[in-house]
Formats: C-alpha cells, structure tokens, sequence
C-alpha cells in the first residue's frame, strides 16, 4: 500500500503502487503521517470521500461507498464497506479496480445490487461473489427497483437524430454536427444525447426496456445534478414519478418550467400533477400509506433560486397543498414518516444544514437538530433517522439521529488522519451591514473567520477575503475539495467568508436582494466583512487579498476594478464572469441570466436591465491595477472560457501583473486529483508572492 510522508509542505510520494494489488491497481487508503499537523494539497486528497448509503431490509447493517484517490494514476475509485447500525463491525465487501455505485439490498437482505462499468451487478453479501446481471445495449446512468424487486427502472442516454443527415452522406471522418435550437451545450457536455428512463423485468441477462420517454428530446434525470433521487415507486409498485423539463430548444432555454409526471405501469399512461405549477418541482416521494406524494417546488418560473417549498398531491381526492407557504427557508430532502403523517426535511439556516420536520394536518414545524453541521441526505434507520453530514472541519461521516436530536457518529472513515491534523480555529461574527430595505434597521451578516494553526493573536497575519458563488450558494459547513478553508489557514492565512447579500439561510429577502444589483449591495457587504476584520491588531491591513469562484470570480473582477485605496494587494478569480454582454450571448440557461439581470442588454429602457449591466467588471479595466490571477477551465459552459481570457488579456495591455491558469479537461469545478493538487499550489503560489 502507497505511504505518503509528509514534512510541513514537502510531499515525497513513494510511487510503488495506490493499493494492495499491483496487477489489477486497487486503490485503497493511503496510509498518511503529518507531520507538523498541518494539511496540504496530498493530505487534502488522500480523505475517503463516503458516497451513498444504504440500510438493509432488517436495520441491521448499512452498506456505504468510500472513494479513495491515487495522485500518481490521476484518478479514484469507490468500493462498498459494510457496518453494524450502530457503527462497529465495519468491513469493506470489494475490491476492484473500477467503482461501485447506487447500491440497492435485495429485500431479503442477502445480496446488495449496484452498478459497476455501468451494468447492474449483484453481491453476495456473505462471501462476496459477484456477477452481472444487465446487458444493456449501453452503460445506464442509475437504476431502483420496485418495492417486490420484480422490475428495474433505469437512465440510458438516448441518442439525438443528427439534423440534415443527408449532408453527411459519404463523410463518415467528419466531426461536424449541425444545429438548430439553444439546447445544443450544457454544463459540460455538447448535448448529443438525453437521459431517459427505461422499464424492464429484473433478473438476470437484463436486456433494453421499455422508453418512459420514447421519440422524444425530453430528459429525465435531467442534466446535470439530476439522478434517481428524481424518481420515485409508489409502495404497490403500480406507478413512477418522476420529474421532467418537457420542452426543447429555445423554451428549454427559458424556462425552469420543471414537473411531476406520474407514470401508470399497467396502461402506459403518464400524466403532469403539477400542471400550472410554473416553478421546479423535483424529489417526488409517495407516502408509504400510497394516497400522496410530496415534492419541493418553487413557484416562478425562470428563477432558480426561489425558495422551495414543501407540496402534496392527493390521489383519492386531487387535491394539491403547498405547507411551507409561511417558513421562510428552503425545504429540501423530504422523508415521510411510517405513519405518512409527518414529512422530515433539511433545511439550511444561518450558515448550518439540519433537520426539521413537519406535521402536514398543521403544517407545525419542529426542530430536530441545531448542529454546527451541514447535513446532505435523510433516511430511515430502523426508529431513528440516518443522515450524512460534514463540517468546515471535517468531511462528510454518517450519522445517526433520534427523533429528540441526540446524534451519533457511525462512520469512522477519516477519524485517524483528522486526529494528526492541526485544522485551526473558527469565529462565527455577525457584521452590521447596511439596510436592505431602505429605511428599515440595520441587518447583521454572518461572517466566518477562520485562523491559522498555533494562532497569535499578537503576530501580525495576512487576510484574504472568499467571495462566495451561486450567485446564491450559502457559505455555510461544507468540507470542500478546493475551496477548503483548513488548508487556506494551514498557510498562515486568516479567512474572512461573508454570507452577503444573495444567499439563502437568512430568509428570502435576503437571498433575493441581489438579482438585478449584481454590483450593489453584495459587495458592500463583502467590503464590509473584510474593513472590519483588517481592524483587528492580528490582521495587516496592508496584505489583504481577495478570490473567489464563478460568481465569486465576477466579484474578484469587480474588486479588480473597485479597489478603492488599494485596498487589496493581490485578487484571484476562477471561472468568473468578466463581459456581461458577452456572457449574456454565451450562457446556455436563459433563464438564468433573464433573472438575474433583468433582461438582455440591448432591452435600454428598462432600468434592472441599464443597472445589472453597468456592473459588468469589463467597463472597468481602465481602474485595474492590482495584480490578479485568472484561472479557467475549457469545459466549462456555464461560465465559457472566453470570459477568463477576456479578463486576462486585459489585465497584460494594462500593465497589471497577471498569471493565467487554464485546464484544458475540466469543467465549472476541477474533479481530478492532480488538477486539484496543481490548483491549490498555484492559489498559494500566487498569494504567497503577493501577500507574504
């Protein structure tokens, strides 16, 4: 097994083999010893990342996926551990060279059914042995089963017609693909195919199904966070819901017209329950007693942050319900009681994800837990509740909670590399900010500050401020792989993280603020966040910096141009937006943009359209003085390349030090371990030269 020595932030990598078979490369864990306590970029990627989760029939043993990365072979792999519910006991039932996945138990609890290379596998949980059970014409995507295990329904890509066909005749080497409409790029992908559910028999020597969605460009799960989780078997087994976006090209680009569609098995029917609901609607679940269902919606169309709110449709009586309509947070991850009286749900608050329920005859809402936590999925275990939770601390462990809130920790998968770290500190602030209504009281914004390891509060130490994405993506307990706080701190770096204007956990008003005064409010309240922590006698107000991702990197571009005193001494921006109206002919979600700034930028008589435009960063490169370093990745079309270089190729004819980092194979985000590793090298590289 590959052991990692680490001295401060020298890494020697001994390159024998990332795990214990060398033939067939199993990665497994890394053996790790830190030395001073401090984290790196190898520590960083050598966590267990635990997946998925799933409890047997009897409550008795849990079944989980942990993916473990090899630096030298730029990839990583997930094998299925098994547990006790109660944590001990705990065994890993694979070992493979590729990763298993959406692990379903049979329901005598004797096999575990996952997918593996795509096709639907079975273990024998005993022993161990495996074999394939689907031989689908291509790879799926996910699949479950129905509640008697006697079908499978699962996502295949669907491939589209190629338009003008004809044109192709005799050009079987060109690479050319002609097209029509707006749905044509997204995400990271160029749209080619669509996900689409498919209905067969389960057993053995699977074979294609039936089409949910046949002869159509339709996609359910839909791209590019959508999986089985927007799919649900009602308890008899007789109907599926899922959700689907049912239109194509240039309303598919303007809408997040988002719905429910119920799928009758025995007659082939499919029917919308949530017609004339203009938002998105996803995550249905039927109520174990059969009658309902209950899904997230929000209410407007083309807004992708309304807040989302809990809804039921009645079967026996067609009546709908939104219960949520006075809670002013989101409601998300929805787990019916065993009576389908009560629905649990997570909820983000005040920088924190946890648990609530509610009692649906009353719509009364109750707490479950307060952590300091942020909680990412809900199940039953036996009479408790099962939950996967992280902090800013610590990645994601499973938990289990009882319905009085008492929590405990089952998985244990990065206790022993935690134990050697020296993760510094953390300050919850709340920062006067100005009024968001004008007139109305003063407000105060989260802040989070995090200190270095072995802090002195009477040393002297460099900030830098992290401007948050989204634009609405709360800065709230996560254990990033990238923006990973612990490991800015390691460097000796105090962070300043806001949760300005624009993000949700503070109720609506506040998360709704900024669409339309991208270059208002917000960044005040970023500038706020930094002025008052740089008064702090720890802080040296003369080496602050500022970096931020997506939205977070149109704000360092902002910065860039609104540097009023110098303020900051150096700014890095990843995946930003520089050019509004270049990005506003560049998305490929109208919607989106339509929202957010009010309409396109040629609409001049309307005033959120003159206002969101006025703050594009590009008007103001004539100010850009400080040095900044853009980074941006080629597969990324939500915010395209084109916009880091724009903002690059500015900064050199102006003279302003510039560096430029760009990734050839990555998207919005960088997924792969190496790109990851060079990637927090050179953020460090850079401030470094700047800031120390």
């Amino acid at each position: 097994m590959k052991r990692i020595l680490i001295y401060g932030f020298a890494v020697a990598l001994l390159m024998s083999s990332c795990g214990q078979n060398v033939s067939e490369r199993i990665i497994g864990k890394p053996e790790v010893t830190v030395i001073d306590g401090r984290m790196t970029p190898e520590i960083l990627w050598s966590f267990g990342r635990i997946g998925e989760y799933a409890v047997s029939p009897d409550g008795q043993t849990i079944a989980y996926t942990v993916t473990y990365f090899c630096i030298e072979e730029n990839r990583g792999n997930a094998e299925i551990f098994l547990m006790n519910a109660d944590g001990s006991n705990v065994r890993q039932l694979t070992r493979t060279s590729g990763s298993e996945r959406n692990l379903v138990w049979s329901n005598d609890g004797q096999r575990i059914y996952h997918l593996y290379r795509g096709q639907i596998h079975e273990i024998i949980v005993r022993n161990g042995r495996t074999r394939k059970l689907s031989n689908f014409s291509r790879g799926i995507e996910g699949f479950s089963l129905s509640p008697d295990q006697s079908q499978v329904l699962y996502v295949m890509a669907v491939d589209r017609p190629q338009l003008q066909s004809h044109l192709f005749a005799n050009l079987p080497k060109s690479q050319g693909h002609i097209i029509e409409d707006l749905h044509y790029r997204h995400w990271d992908e160029w749209v080619k195919r669509d996900p689409q559910l498919f209905l067969t028999d389960f057993g053995r020597n699977m074979r294609d199904g039936i089409n949910l969605l046949e002869g159509t460009q339709y996609q359910a799960p839909m791209r590019p966070f959508g999986g089985m989780g927007e799919t649900a078997w009602s308890p008899c087994g007789t109907k599926i819901a899922y959700n689907s976006k049912k239109m194509t090209g240039l309303e598919w680009a303007f809408s997040t017209n988002a719905d429910i569609f119920i799928f009758d098995i025995a007659t082939g029917n499919t029917r919308n329950i949530t017609e004339g609901m203009m938002g998105y609607d996803r995550n249905p679940r039927f109520s174990p007693c059969g009658r309902m269902i209950a899904w997230e919606t929000q209410e407007r169309e083309g807004y992708q942050s309304d807040q989302r709110n809990l809804a039921t449709y009645n079967f026996n009586t067609g009546e709908r319900i939104i219960h949520t309509t006075n809670y002013d947070f989101d409601v998300q991850n929805l787990l019916w009681s065993r009576d389908s009286e009560t629905i649990y749900f997570l909820v983000p608050w005040h920088g924190r994800t946890n648990i609530r329920k509610i009692d649906l005859a009353t719509n009364v809402i109750t707490p479950i837990t307060n952590e300091d936590k942020g909680f990412t999925s809900l199940r039953w275990l036996g009479d408790k509740l099962i939950a996967t939770g992280e902090s800013f601390f610590a990645p994601i462990e499973i938990f289990s909670i009882e319905l009085n809130g008492n929590i405990q920790q089952l998985s244990q998968v990065n206790t022993d590399l935690l134990a050697q770290l020296n993760m510094g500190t953390m300050e919850e602030r709340w920062i006067e900010v100005e009024p968001t209504i004008p007139g109305g009281p003063r407000e105060q914004m989260l802040t989070w500050v995090f200190f270095p390891p072995n802090f002195d509060p009477n040393n002297q130490y460099p900030a830098i401020l992290f401007c948050g994405g989204g634009p609405q993506s709360m800065v709230g307990h996560h254990f990033s792989y990238r923006w990973n706080f612990p490991l800015m701190t390691a460097h000796d770096y105090i962070i300043v993280a806001p949760n300005r204007r624009g993000l949700p956990g503070f109720g609506q008003a506040w998360n709704e603020q900024i669409s339309g005064d991208w270059g208002g409010m917000n960044k005040r309240d970023l500038l706020r966040a930094i002025d008052v922590v740089a008064e702090e006698r720890f802080v040296d107000e003369n080496r602050l910096g500022a970096a931020g991702a997506s939205y977070g990197g149109f704000s360092a571009f902002w910065l860039a141009g609104h540097n009023c005193n110098n303020r900051f001494k150096a700014l890095l921006a990843h995946n930003g937006i520089f050019n509004f109206e270049q990005f506003y002919l560049e998305v490929e979600i109208m919607w989106f943009i339509n929202w957010e700034f009010g309409g396109p930028f040629w609409e001049t008589d309307n005033p959120v359209v003159r206002r969101s435009y006025a703050a594009s960063p590009h008007r103001f490169v004539q100010n850009w003085n400080t040095p900044i370093f853009v980074i941006h990745c080629e597969l990324d079309y939500r915010v395209p390349i084109s916009q880091g270089m724009a903002a690059f190729n500015a900064a050199q004819i102006m003279g302003v030090p510039s560096r430029f980092l760009y990734f050839p194979d990555e998207n919005h985000w960088i997924l792969t371990a190496q790109n990851g590793i060079l990637w927090q090298r050179s953020f460090f590289d850079w401030f470094d030269e700047w800031l120390k």
